[in-house]
């Protein structure tokens, strides 16, 4: 899909909180300017995760963002989300394009430019791509170092997103790398102001050369 902004990309990550916060939370970094929102909670069941996942499309929908949903695929197609996001040990990403179709967001993580260079020729529109920071958001997350991350960037023709413990304090160490959006978890879920860490990411990627 094109014209799609991933600029600042935020996946869910409930963990301690009450529904009521959970989607405070992200009303709240939306207003703040994320631009894409992944519904990401691993530990959930098929059923409380299509709960979960229907309640943050009512806020997606709301401020016209599209919505992603991580791995399950049934899921995505059945609640009409925008697209879905893989990883290299779930489903294989040519597969997940056929179920998807040629019209939803197919999003593939990848730590090295030869998963990279299948993502793409799979049908996916973007690659994550980390973890560029040290984070304790993912326990299987790969270490990327700036470099490889810009020998990925260079690799392939589609847009690829920063992912792994960025916040407003680092996003500034991805100068020079011409990602193409940041994706963030814990810096806006955990934030007491999310509207103001969104704002803050924002500003601080559109400085990034």
């Amino acid at each position: 899909m094109d014209n799609i902004d991933y600029s600042l990309y935020l996946i869910t990550d409930k963990k301690d909180k009450n529904d009521e916060k959970f989607l405070t939370q992200i009303e709240e970094s939306l207003k703040g300017g994320v631009s894409v929102v992944q519904v990401r909670e691993k530990e959930l069941e098929l059923i409380p995760f299509y709960e979960r996942a229907k309640a943050v499309k009512r806020l997606t929908d709301e401020y016209n963002v599209p919505l992603i949903i991580n791995d399950r695929l049934s899921i995505c197609i059945g609640l009409g989300a925008n697209g879905a996001h893989i990883g290299q040990n779930d489903i294989d990403g040519e597969i997940a394009r056929d179920i998807l179709g040629p019209d939803r967001i197919l999003g593939i993580s990848a730590s090295t430019v030869e998963e990279a260079i299948k993502a793409e020729k799979d049908g996916a529109d973007y690659i994550g791509c980390g973890a560029v920071f040290p984070t304790t958001s993912k326990d299987d997350a790969e270490s990327v170092t700036i470099e490889e991350f810009k020998k990925i960037k260079e690799a392939v023709n589609i847009p690829v997103l920063a992912i792994g413990g960025i916040n407003e304090d680092n996003v500034s160490k991805l100068n020079g790398t011409n990602a193409d959006g940041i994706c963030v978890i814990s810096a806006i879920m955990n934030s007491k102001y999310p509207k103001e860490t969104s704002e803050k990411l924002l500003k601080e990627f559109n400085k990034l050369d």
